[in-house]
């Protein structure tokens, strides 16, 4: 198993589709609101893991985008309930990370769902602050890391 960035519309399609499973349907979200408008944009990198082989089953998927000057944010980690537990998070996020060093940003935010918390601790990220609370019961907060 291997992390790369979706090439395919058939890629993009399994790629969006697990960030709607995991980050929206459970809270009742409408289908699109797995997309962000600078998704599109040449900066923003996209990660996908598929499971076993190059053409099973897309199970963890991640991105990253710089966000201010020397500064990336990741976004959208989603891992298959089924598949969690089994560093496939852990390998998308140092995907997203050697993208942003590529890209010559030194530091690493993101907003974690209060149960992602100590995975993103383990990976060596620090709580910052409360952020915000999405659809109205899921605390988030804001996470920073230095890129070396």
């Amino acid at each position: 198993m291997s992390v790369s960035s979706p090439r395919t519309a058939a890629d993009f399609a399994a790629y969006y589709q697990l960030r709607y499973t995991v980050l929206r349907a459970p809270w009742q979200q409408p289908p699109g609101s797995e997309r962000a408008p600078d998704d599109d944009d040449p900066t923003t990198l996209h990660a996908l893991l598929r499971y076993a082989t190059p053409n099973g089953p897309v199970v963890a998927v991640g991105r990253v985008h710089p966000s201010a000057p020397g500064q990336a944010q990741v976004r959208f980690m989603a891992v298959d309930p089924a598949y969690q537990g089994r560093g496939l998070g852990r390998q998308v996020l140092a995907f997203l990370e050697a993208g942003a060093r590529q890209q010559g940003l030194t530091e690493c935010i993101l907003h974690a769902r209060a149960t992602a918390v100590p995975f993103y601790e383990a990976a060596g990220y620090a709580v910052v602050a409360p952020s915000h609370t999405l659809f109205g019961n899921v605390p988030h907060f804001l996470m920073r890391k230095a890129l070396h």
